[in-house]
Order: C-alpha cells, then structure tokens, then sequence
C-alpha cells in the first residue's frame, strides 16, 4: 500500500496559508518530500483572488470595516471567502500517476476522493464538465462561476478547487463550506450600484451551497477533515501518515510570506 503523507494544519492568515502550499510543493516536487495531502483552516477570514484576477474587484474598505484579510493564490480562478470551511491541498510531484494528462484530467482524477468523502457524509454528489458562461456569469465569485468538474450537490456548487502546474510538480488546493452564507463574499466586492450587489448575493446563493445546508446538519471541521482523509485512501489504496512541516519547510514558508504573500507587488499585481 503506498503512503502519503498527511497535515493537519492549524487555522491561520491567508499568507501563511498560500505560503505554506507553496512550501510543500517545492519540497514534494524535489523528492523531498512525499505526496501531500494537507487539511488546514483559516483565521482571520479571509479573500482570496485567483492568480489573474484583478485586485480592483476587491472594495478594500469595505474588507477592511469587516476585519478580512486578503490574499492571492498562485492558483486560477475567482474570489474566494475562506472562513468557516475545510480547505484541502494535494501536492504531487509531476511525474506521478495521479498527476498526469491534462489540467482536466488531473482534477477530475483528484475530485474522486472528494466525492467519497461527501457519499461517507450522507450525500450524493456529482461531478460534471461545466461549459464556461457569458455576459453576468462572468462575475469576481468563484461559487458564481462555473469550472472545470466542480463538485455539485443537487445542482448546487459545493467543493470548488484549482490547480497550478510547475516544472516538476503539480499543486491542487480547494475548499469544502461547512456553514454561514456563501454571498457574504459580496459585501466586500465592487459594484456599480447596490441593486447590482443584491442580485449578484441571489446569484451565488442560488448556483452555491454550504455542507451544513446540503445535510441539513452542522459537520465539525474534525469529522469533515476524517471522511477526506478516508475518501482519499479508500479511493486511491493510500495509507495518509500523519506528520508535520520539516524545518526546511518552514523555512521556506517564512521567507514566501515576507517575500511574497503579505506584499502588495503580489496581492495587489492585477
């Protein structure tokens, strides 16, 4: 049976988390390190903007009067609230069986764990192809836009995920919403007029669901974390083997979060 390695991550700043997903990426990708998976939270809540997406679609006042950190992933896609969720990430190194084809074929390989981990919940997921939209769809919510095999409960977008692909190693991260509203995203975004902030919480509301309202129970973080953790090695024949950051690690994290993730010429560049 192979092993993987799995962390159990404390809740913390957005920096330390992009930080800390880079980290275990340079490391697996080196041989370093073994495959990863990685379960973490976040504390302060916090905004997270895909890797092009403009910084301009963030009303920074508005972030600021809610106390939300703000920070860019080196990952795709739309803006994210991280708060009350699970947040998972996988890295592998490139030539790994589970890592190779195409983007597509990779997250539609990795969203399989995924969907165990819901089933061992109570509920019947669906992973589908979404062909990408036009005109209002295109808004600054992730949960509003339509991706590549997003994980759906009754036609309802529950997990989403991304993925960035380097020379030697491949990085999914995605986030699981256990409770709260899944709008209050777009209390901090820009828009022209507040009737365009009232259809745009419609929206989300309508296209995007929290595990709490797909089960109609709450589910602690802890036990969410558990029917990952068993999805992934019941589907993949895995042995998760707890352990933490090595030293060098977190060496590297500290000098990404100085360097990169608290800096302005990143989470500001777009």
């Amino acid at each position: 049976m192979r092993q993987w390695r799995l962390i159990y991550d404390h809740p913390s700043t957005g920096a330390y988390n992009m930080a800390v997903d880079e980290a275990i990426l340079r490391a697996v990708s080196a041989d370093e390190q073994p495959p990863t998976l990685r379960l973490y939270g976040w504390d302060p809540f916090c905004i997270s903007l895909g890797y092009g997406q403009s910084a301009a679609d963030v009303d920074q006042n508005r972030l600021s009067a809610q106390g939300w950190d703000l920070v860019r992933r080196p990952t795709g896609g739309r803006a994210i609230l991280h708060g009350d969720e699970l947040t998972y990430s996988v890295a592998l190194p490139i030539g790994h069986e589970f890592a190779q084809g195409d983007v597509i074929s990779s997250y539609r390989r990795l969203s399989t764990p995924l969907l165990a981990a819901l089933k061992h919940l109570g509920l019947m997921p669906q992973s589908e192809p979404q062909a990408a939209k036009t005109g209002r769809n295109r808004g600054a919510v992730c949960f509003e836009v339509p991706s590549h095999y997003e994980i759906t409960v009754q036609g309802r977008k529950l997990i989403g995920s991304a993925q960035v692909r380097r020379k030697a190693g491949i990085l999914q991260h995605g986030t699981l919403p256990l409770l709260g509203d899944v709008a209050r995203i777009c209390d901090v975004l820009v828009y022209d007029e507040e009737e365009a902030r009232k259809m745009a919480r419609e929206t989300v509301r309508e296209r995007a669901t929290t595990l709490s309202q797909a089960l109609g129970r709450v589910v602690e973080w802890h036990s969410a974390a558990e029917a990952v953790v068993a999805g992934f090695e019941t589907t993949f024949d895995l042995k998760l083997v707890s352990d933490e950051l090595s030293l060098q690690e977190r060496t590297i994290a500290d000098e990404l979060i100085e360097s990169v993730y608290t800096r302005d010429s990143w989470n500001a560049k777009c």
